[in-house]
């Protein structure tokens, strides 16, 4: 939670005053002021016009004070949005420029809450945002306004559908909303100070295993790479070209290259295959090892 200084909130107090005093625009005023600017960029209209509509940025601002960052930054960002409106506007459109702005203010409004809320990035996508901004409202009307009740698995899967989400991400949103962010650095307060982040549990393999499965790949290329060389420069020209690459040719490809039919090449390929197989098994027992690693089942 942010909290603006006295000056902060004398000076806060004192641009929305203005802002929400400003005169309102006529329409053909309106327009006048976004022809000028689209066509000789006049700075003066471009002032006047944002400067009627700063009370757009004050209201939708106020929207998202609840998500505890400070209203002054709130309303700088949602500004960035209303300039942004006033430089791609166009008057042609026939469109009132406040209806225009306002997608843009609260555009600029949400990139700003998703990036500062907390240290943790949350919703990348178009959908994350949507049940990020619409979760807590849903999650009102459902519990009746307790906020301390939990979602029941009916609830999650109605928010899911009607947002168009995966149940895992309504729960990992609630978590994520109704929690604060805690550094890993915190003591949990028992005698030894023990921190939240020795309690981690590392998934990667540990230093030996690496070296062990590193050096069994090597060793396991060794003995493809003799499995290979067993075979007639054909078979091992169509192995190569159907299993080694990263966009296996076709049999058709290969058959064309080889003169002979695609019927031919798939038959040099299981005869090639049975070949690297008998092989392989003198070396590996293990079949699902011969399968997932080596791709040649």
């Amino acid at each position: 939670m942010y909290i603006d200084d006295f000056n902060t909130q004398i000076a806060n107090k004192e641009y929305i005053r203005n802002a929400m005093s400003a005169p309102m625009l006529e329409k053909d005023h309106e327009l006048e002021l976004a022809v000028k600017w689209k066509e000789t960029r006049d700075e003066k209209a471009l002032h006047e016009l944002v400067q009627s509509y700063t009370r757009l940025v004050v209201s939708h601002a106020n929207k998202f004070k609840h998500y505890g960052l400070p209203i002054g930054d709130l309303i700088q960002e949602g500004n960035i949005g209303l300039m942004e409106a006033a430089s791609r506007f166009d008057p042609g459109m026939e469109n009132r420029f406040s209806t225009y702005a306002i997608w843009w203010i609260r555009a600029s409004l949400q990139d700003y809450v998703l990036r500062n809320w907390s240290i943790v990035r949350t919703g990348t996508t178009a959908a994350q945002k949507s049940l990020f901004f619409n979760l807590r409202r849903l999650r009102a009307q459902i519990s009746n306004g307790d906020s301390n009740e939990m979602l029941s698995p009916e609830a999650i899967t109605s928010i899911a559908e009607e947002l168009g989400v995966k149940e895992t991400e309504v729960v990992k949103m609630e978590s994520r909303l109704f929690s604060v962010d805690q550094s890993l650095n915190n003591v949990m307060g028992d005698e030894n100070n023990t921190e939240w982040q020795d309690l981690l549990l590392d998934e990667s393999q540990d230093p030996e295993m690496r070296s062990i499965e590193k050096d069994s790949k090597k060793t396991i290329q060794k003995w493809l790479m003799n499995a290979l060389n067993k075979l007639s420069p054909r078979e091992r020209k169509i192995i190569k070209e159907r299993r080694l690459l990263n966009k296996a040719y076709t049999l058709e490809k290969i058959g064309n290259e080889l003169g002979i039919s695609k019927e031919r090449v798939r038959q040099l390929e299981n005869k090639a295959l049975d070949k690297m197989k008998a092989y392989l098994k003198t070396k590996l027992s293990d079949k699902e090892t011969l399968c997932s690693q080596l791709s040649i089942c």
